[in-house]
């Protein structure tokens, strides 16, 4: 409903109205429905403007596989679209993020540090894709957390290595393009590796992008397209995080002999593997902050949207959403109230306490610590940070949201929001001030949302 600006305005309820408006853009059954479709014998997929088509005659098998928090979803989709011309099927996906399909084996695996279901169904895609030929077409499903989802370390290197060295760079601070480029040169699928194991089969990408920018090689660890990056530099992000002395003993043998020529280096541009190869980005972070722009205005509130490539430590993207907050409640900035401030991307986080908490909590206590260092006074203010994927580092919350409700609760049970800070324990604090965002898993995954309302 399109209300008059300032008008039976709540921003509270609103914040989180505009945040679902944006995990409904992106929600990966209706963007396959919306993007993919059968006519006869012909699939098409249209996106931006582009068409796709592929007779089906043409394959004696049609398979879908699956990568990611989203893929059960996109899978469901498919599966209605295909019917009878599915041929096979298996996706891997996040535990509690599954849709019960009917055609398609769905294998729930852990997230964000790897499990043995991981590499069980890593192996079990990779059997299929290695037993494809020309006459088949596979429709790979690609969304967020699909690196660690799939896994299927080198030789050598076993599970324990990998999950260590997977938490290892998560508590580092390094970002997520680092963090792939070492996961690329100690797994055998990703990297492009992938799309080597699958040629010379027909394989479609229909990807859901978690990664900033959007760059496709980093998206689940660019499992299907070439890798421009090498063992020198994930050698020197191993260096950059001070981090040698950490990495397991089997990991650090095989990245020296990659640099030694040892191993064989990621597939590179060129390869004969990407040869019959499509890669299709069909939903974004982008698209996520242009719903909830679409969303707020509906609301009545003075719009601007920030950027969708937010990145940095966020206890420091904190102060900036703070002054922001500042600013504009006391009328400083060209922004006119009400006002809807819009950013996406993904912040990190140097753990630094035994506290538990998530990127998107423990920037939202940060932009509460620093605001009521100056500004007490919240009644016009109100702060979300969520994670579209409903699930904010290792908790059941998505993030949490900040009203003039948090500061009567904090006085009236006596918290010390800076000391929780200090511990990385937001979510303890959250959940004491009934602050916690709530959604359960989305079955999508584009990265973070920040929502800043003054009214």
């Amino acid at each position: 409903t399109v209300r008059a600006q300032g008008s039976g305005m709540n921003p509270l309820s609103d914040v989180r109205l505009i945040f679902d408006r944006a995990l409904e853009r992106v929600d990966p059954y209706r963007m396959i429905q919306k993007h993919v479709r059968l006519e006869g014998e012909r699939l098409v997929i249209e996106h931006e403007g582009q068409t796709l088509v592929e007779d089906l005659g043409e394959y004696r098998k049609v398979v879908v596989l699956g990568i990611g928090k989203a893929s059960s979803h996109m899978a469901r989709a498919l599966e209605e679209i295909l019917g009878a011309r599915l041929s096979e099927g298996a996706v891997v996906t996040k535990y509690g993020h599954a849709q019960r399909l009917e055609q398609i084996r769905v294998i729930e695996a852990a997230h964000p540090v790897p499990d043995a279901n991981s590499v069980s169904g890593a192996r079990e895609l990779c059997d299929i894709a290695s037993e494809a030929n020309e006459h088949t077409l596979i429709l790979s499903l690609i969304s967020g957390g699909g690196s660690a989802l799939f896994c299927l370390p080198e030789e050598g290197i076993s599970l324990a290595d990998k999950q260590r060295m997977t938490q290892v760079l998560l508590e580092s601070g390094a970002d997520i393009r680092e963090i792939n480029t070492v996961r690329k040169h100690i797994s055998r699928v990703k990297g492009g590796k992938f799309a080597r194991m699958a040629y010379p089969a027909r394989l479609i990408n229909l990807i859901l992008s978690d990664v900033i920018g959007d760059r496709l090689d980093s998206i689940a660890s660019g499992i299907s397209v070439p890798d421009a990056t090498t063992f020198a530099e994930a050698a020197a992000i191993i260096q950059k995080y001070g981090i040698d002395h950490q990495v397991p003993p089997s990991i650090t043998r095989f990245i020296q002999a990659g640099l030694e020529g040892g191993q064989a280096d990621t597939p590179k541009a060129g390869d004969r593997a990407f040869k019959r190869v499509a890669n299709i980005l069909l939903g974004n972070n982008l698209a996520a902050c242009r719903a909830a722009a679409r969303a707020g205005e509906e609301c009545g509130y003075r719009t601007v949207f920030l950027t969708s490539s937010l990145t940095g430590e966020a206890r420091e993207i904190a102060h900036f959403f703070a002054a922001l907050a500042r600013d504009l409640d006391q009328g400083l900035t060209a922004f006119e109230r009400p006002a809807l401030l819009i950013a996406g991307g993904e912040t990190t986080v140097t753990i630094r306490g035994d506290g538990k908490g998530g990127r998107n909590q423990e920037l939202a206590l940060a932009f509460l610590v620093d605001l009521l260092a100056t500004s007490p006074d919240l009644e016009r203010i109100v702060f979300l940070s969520g994670g579209t994927d409903g699930q904010d580092g290792p908790t059941d919350a998505a993030g949490a949201v900040i009203s003039a409700g948090v500061r009567e609760r904090i006085t009236a049970l006596e918290l010390d929001p800076g000391t929780y800070l200090a511990r990385n324990d937001a979510y303890r604090f959250f959940e004491q001030t009934g602050s916690l965002l709530m959604t359960g898993p989305t079955g999508t995954n584009v990265c973070d949302l920040q929502l800043l309302i003054v009214a």
